[in-house]
Formats: C-alpha cells, structure tokens, sequence
C-alpha cells in the first residue's frame, strides 16, 4: 500500500510539472474582423474627363488575428486591408495594417512591426498627427492610414511617457485613378517618384515623443526628422499626357497637442513648426468642445464643437506653396444616443474665410443586431475661386451608404 501511494504521489508531481509550463506558456488566439460593401452616389458628372459619372461601389475587408501569451504580456497582431472598387483601379488596393509583435513590461513597453499610430485632439485636422501615410484613396477626410514600418520603445516615467521611433522604409501617399473622384484636373503620377534623399524609401526616419496629463491637461510634444509625408506635385509631359510627379523631401517637424478636460468642456491646440529645404512654416488648430448631456431628458448626449485653423503659408498667392487649412472656422456637433444600437452622428461646416468656399460633412453610423452596422456620410462642397483647394472637387458632392458586418 506504500509503494501503491508513493507512485501516486510521483505520478501527481509529475503531472503538476508537467502542467506548469503548460499554463506558463498557455496562449489565447482570437479571430476578428469586419467586411463591408459602400455605395457612393455623386449628384453631378465629374469636371475632368474620363472621370466616372454618378455611382461608385466598393466592397472591402479587414480582418484581423490576435495571439497573446506570457499571461498577455507578449502579443502579435495582424491585420490585412483589401478594397475592391467598381471603377477606380487606384482605389482597388491592399495594405497591412497592423502586422506587430508587443511586449509589455511593468513600466515599459517593446513594439515592432507593421503598425498604426495616431496622435491628436482636435476634431476636422489633425495636425500633429505624424507617423503614417494617408491612405487618400479611401477618403477624403485624411483620417484612413497606410501601415508604418517601425520599432517603437516606450517608457513610462513619473514625469510621463518617452516614447522613441525608428522608422525604416517609407510609404508613397495613395491618389485617385482617371476615373476616381475628389481628385484634381491632373492625375498624379505612381511609377516616376523621386525624393530628396539619396536613400530614397529607404530612408530611416526618427521622432521622440513626451506625453504627460497634468491635472485637467493631457500634454504631447515631440520632433520629427525624416521624410516628408506630404509629396510636392510637379506637372510634367509623360507622353502626351499632363500629370502630376511626386517629389518627397525631407523635413524636421515639431509638434504640440493640448486638451484640457474642465467640467463639461474641451479644450483642444495642436500645433506644428516645420522645417524643409524649400520653406519653413508654422500651423495651428484650435477650438473647444462644449457637451449637454441628457439633453430634453433623455439619455442622448450634445456636444457642440467650434474650431480655427491657421497656417503661416497662407493660401500660396505669392508663388509658394500654399495649404488646404490656411484661415478657415469649424463649426460641428455631435451627437451620442446612448442606445443598444450605438447610434452617432457627426456633422460639421467648414467656411474658409480667404475664398468664397465651404464644405459640409454628415457622418451617422447604427448597429444593427449583433454583427451589423449601417453608416451614412455625406460631402458637400462649394468654391468660387480656382485658387482654393476645394474648386477642383466642387462638383464632387455625393452621399455614401454602407453596411459592415463584423465577425
């Protein structure tokens, strides 16, 4: 009977062991993602020739996979975009969003890979906001995002967090095809690009970055050296054809962004200072965020945004570069229903105050059941003067609907 429970003890001991490692090293793997049809419907034919007409379909998907081990200290995200357009060839393209290994330690974290990092306050321009390409084909607006190469080291310290990124290889900004929409009189040109640096996409880029909250103020500063995400547009003759090159020089940009948290308001400032062999410049956006919540008794939350943005370039009159955001005022308002159903809407009016231009934007999204969401957005523009940025899309005004099913 003793030896009978000496081997029991044994064999116990033995699978307690065993099982020790295998918790150690136990994993949790998820599979998400979102796939989705859009449908836009433009009220008038396209300015330029061999534009489409009125409708545009897309269909695209995103999935996503998550592996998270060492008790979710260590993770790896992968998340592939692919969209499908019915008319525009550039519109139809694939990226990886998100391909990054994370480890996380008590007060500092290790992130590399493939990833997307957005930095900002303000609501209708995001200054500040760096360290991605814009994936313009997608949207008009500048909030959709090419993957980044990058190693990202951060640390958290009682005087905030340091957050340092080396930055190889570089991403092209995507444009509209001939036959895209919200797009200018001339095409840009995808196969001739030319940069100012000798190492060309190879280029590796660098910024450092201090975030702090301080009371009611959440605080972000950081410098920039690298290239220049913003291309300059030369038109040259390829061919027969007039079309637009891309020429990406290298800059040094510093950054601050402030939101202060004061009762019921919001106070939000970005501001950039940029440096490049052809100019320097200041920007800046700033405004308030003003919420009622449970207007007319009711669990629907309304904030009221307002916001001014500035640029030293003014709008390029005097032969230099000019920029879409030069003296222009924001006014929006969002609202928040509070339901099961998760229902938004965003809508906001933009009024440069150098030109006879104005632009407006609708966006509402609702869930429906468990795996469905509905959105609705909605473009206007409206411009007088063919220096201003937005007569080339005056024509573009046009009404998106899409479901997305999520997985």
């Amino acid at each position: 009977m003793k030896i009978k429970n000496n081997i029991v003890n044994l064999a116990c001991t033995g699978l307690v062991g065993l099982a020790l490692p295998v918790t150690a090293f136990s994993a949790e793997f998820e599979v998400s993602g979102k796939v989705g049809v859009e449908q836009r419907y433009f009220d008038e034919k396209g300015q330029f020739n061999e534009q489409l007409s009125h409708g545009q379909a897309s269909i695209f998907i995103e999935p996503e996979l998550y592996w998270s081990w060492n008790n979710g200290n260590d993770s790896l995200t992968f998340k592939p975009f692919y969209r499908k357009d019915q008319h525009d060839d550039e519109r139809t393209h694939g990226d990886i969003r998100e391909l990054s290994y994370i480890h996380a330690s008590d007060n500092w974290e290790l992130r590399a890979g493939i990833r997307k990092e957005f930095w900002g306050v303000t609501e209708f321009q995001h200054l500040v906001d760096v360290i991605n390409q814009t994936d313009t084909v997608e949207d008009f607006d500048g909030e959709d995002k090419l993957g980044q190469l990058m190693l990202n080291f951060s640390m958290v310290q009682d005087f905030g967090i340091i957050d340092i990124y080396v930055l190889p290889g570089f991403r092209e900004r995507t444009f509209a095809g001939s036959e895209g929409r919200l797009r200018g009189p001339l095409t840009v040109n995808t196969e001739n690009v030319s940069y100012e640096s000798s190492d060309e996409e190879k280029h590796i880029d660098f910024a450092l970055r201090w975030s702090h909250s301080i009371g009611a103020f959440d605080i972000g500063s950081y410098w920039f050296h690298g290239t220049n995400r913003e291309p300059i547009l030369t038109p040259v003759m390829v061919g027969n054809k007039l079309v637009l090159n891309q020429y990406y020089n290298q800059m040094d940009q510093f950054g601050l962004d402030v939101q202060a948290t004061i009762d019921d308001w919001l106070w939000k400032f970005e501001t950039i200072y940029r440096n490049t062999e052809e100019d320097d410049f200041w920007a800046a956006q700033a405004g308030f965020e003003y919420s009622f919540v449970g207007v007319f008794d009711s669990n629907t939350d309304l904030g009221l945004l307002v916001e001014y943005g500035w640029d030293s370039r003014g709008d390029g009159d005097n032969g230099s570069m000019g920029a879409a955001i030069q003296n222009d005022l924001f006014f929006g308002s969002r609202l928040a229903f509070n339901d099961m159903q998760s229902s938004e809407v965003l809508f906001g009016f933009g009024a440069d105050l150098d030109h006879n231009a104005f632009s407006f934007v609708l966006e509402a999204n609702r869930r429906f059941g468990e795996s469905f969401k509905a959105s609705l957005d909605v473009r206007l523009f409206q411009s007088t003067s063919s220096t201003d940025l937005l007569y080339s899309i005056k024509d573009d005004d046009h009404l998106q609907l899409g479901i997305e099913y999520y997985f």
